[in-house]
């Protein structure tokens, strides 16, 4: 069954008169006061847990009347219908009603451990690629080419992945245990190069950068406590982030 376009405006403005009450109600109980109340904020799997975890606990500390529901998952997740206040997005975002404050940028990195490198050499170039195993994350790419940047374009290029894996910190542990070479977000795998255990490679060939932003919606008159964690968050996210653009 379809709905007509009638019903969903119907539909549309219906939520809209739900969201307006609530926003009342939020009022009425002093939530814009204070900072106070559940608050909901999403981000990807590894994303979360390497930088967004960290925060969100000192902010919990500094707010003590906030409950914090994090949700960590790799599709993107809807804002409104899914009641979620903030989002850490990567990427361009679509034209919509969104709200974005930038808080960094995360690099496309190829990377290999050393012991892998001294055995199979070091390639200097992407076609290169095509005589070395990769290991690919499912999911994040496709398994016959990695995409790099020529001249300003952005160029697929044909490589052999001999091992295709669903989760990327397991990605990651294949290329400490030597099984290949990997293309993974820069956060993934900044640890790692910062121990020595895996060497970037190819970085004149990278893509640019990809933008990252804390999103919500616009409209309305904003809780207190989504701009508390927007003033308190933004800026120690932009310094994790920029740590590991090296």
């Amino acid at each position: 069954m379809t709905l007509t376009d009638a019903a969903q405006s119907y539909i549309q403005a219906c939520r809209r008169i739900l969201e307006e009450v609530d926003e009342a109600e939020r009022v009425v109980s002093g939530e814009y006061r204070a900072p106070k109340g559940e608050l909901a904020v999403t981000a990807s799997m590894v994303l979360g847990r390497v930088h967004v975890v960290p925060v969100a606990a000192a902010f919990l500390k500094a707010y003590p009347e906030i409950v914090l529901r994090l949700r960590l998952s790799d599709r993107i997740v809807r804002l409104q219908e899914e009641h979620i206040d903030l989002g850490i997005r990567i990427g361009a975002l679509p034209d919509s009603g969104i709200v974005a404050r930038r808080i960094g940028a995360i690099r496309t990195v190829v990377c290999a451990s050393p012991e892998y490198l001294a055995s199979r050499g070091m390639p200097q170039t992407p076609t290169e690629l095509a005589a070395h195993d990769c290991i690919s994350f499912s999911g994040f790419m496709q398994a016959e080419s990695w995409e790099f940047s020529n001249g300003g374009a952005s160029t697929p290029v044909a490589i052999r992945s001999r091992l295709q894996i669903d989760a990327a910190e397991a990605v990651v542990e294949a290329a400490l245990a030597g099984a290949g070479t990997i293309r993974l977000f820069s956060y993934h795998v900044a640890s790692a190069v910062k121990d020595g255990k895996l060497a970037v490679l190819l970085e004149a060939f990278e893509p640019p950068p990809l933008p990252v932003n804390i999103v919500y919606m616009g409209g309305g008159l904003l809780p207190l406590k989504v701009r508390a964690f927007l003033d308190f968050a933004a800026p120690r996210l932009k310094v994790r982030l920029a740590a590991d653009l090296g």
